[in-house]
């Protein structure tokens, strides 16, 4: 079994960079703090520090260490303040991984239901790509991930995707750009200069299509990955771009820019991901049934 003493001291220890410093904030000798760290290492059976000059470097198993023994202390001081205020209503952790071509928007839209729940939750999002989060999931250190996209079957990762929802596209462009283009939507797209989601968003590949389909030829002059990047790139006069239906009212007021058109033909979808093949968690499924009842609306409206 860990010893969460040793654990500590090695904590400390990896903070600090050196035993004699790492030793007078513990009140031990270093000779007494060394010994403990030797038998941690002997006791899990592998090397946690190497020697840089006078300072100790971690390594690649000290560093999965530390990661760990964040995590662990962390919620140890959770669960004391929890026990100290036991009187009040205890707060859920909902650790979400959001794709970062999810639009920021939309991320909200999706999981403010989570709030509103009659035993309150701690929201913590973490923004990354797909596969990245993915790997977090499936040790638990996530309870849903957001994405565009389901979890490529190429992973080797066990999760289930649950779609939200999906949308048309609108087309948005800085009043100075849309003045400029020719009338009709559309055709204002041919020759216009336009910014586009980057390799990892799943609307790239079939807004492409639709433009070749339209025999439409913008001028590509950005790709983004973030879509509030790109938002703010169209704001300044960049180029048209595309969000999703259910956030142009948003969009629109937030960059102060005009709606060209908008399509049904392609379509964004979103996902939640999750180990559970069947959901459970109370903060996934509010997310999940308030999300089909947006798209629903957006859809009828």
């Amino acid at each position: 079994m860990l010893n969460y003493k040793h654990l500590h001291y090695f904590r400390m220890v990896a903070k600090a960079g050196a035993i004699n410093r790492a030793a007078e904030k513990l009140h031990l000798t270093p000779q007494t703090l060394s010994g403990q760290i030797s038998a941690f290492e002997e006791r899990i059976g592998v090397a946690l520090f190497r020697r840089s000059g006078r300072r100790l470097e971690l390594t690649d198993a000290g560093q999965t260490a530390l990661t760990y023994a964040d995590e662990i202390f962390q919620v140890g001081a959770e669960l004391e303040e929890a026990l100290q205020n036991r009187a009040t209503a205890r707060v859920h952790p909902f650790r979400v991984g959001i794709a970062d071509v999810v639009p920021k928007t939309i991320a909200y839209q999706l999981l403010a239901p989570a709030l509103t729940l009659a035993e309150p939750v701690r929201l913590a999002c973490k923004e990354g790509r797909l596969e990245q989060l993915a790997a977090e999931l499936s040790i638990h250190r996530l309870d849903m991930v957001l994405a565009d996209r389901p979890l490529p079957s190429n992973m080797d990762i066990k999760g289930y995707s649950h779609p939200l929802g999906d949308c048309g596209i609108a087309f948005l462009a800085a009043r100075s750009v849309a003045d400029g283009l020719q009338p009709g939507f559309p055709a204002c797209l041919d020759g216009a200069p336009m910014l586009i989601p980057g390799e990892d968003s799943a609307l790239r590949a079939p807004l492409l299509r639709w433009l070749e389909r339209k025999d439409l030829r913008p001028a590509i002059v950005g790709e983004f990955d973030d879509s509030a990047l790109m938002s703010a790139f169209g704001q300044a006069g960049a180029g048209v771009f595309p969000v999703p239906l259910t956030t142009v009212q948003d969009v629109v007021r937030q960059y102060e820019v005009a709606e060209l058109g908008r399509t049904q033909e392609i379509r964004e979808r979103f996902f939640a991901i999750s180990v559970e093949r069947r959901l459970s968690h109370p903060a996934v499924v509010a997310v999940s049934e308030a999300a089909h009842r947006r798209f629903q609306l957006q859809d009828a409206g």
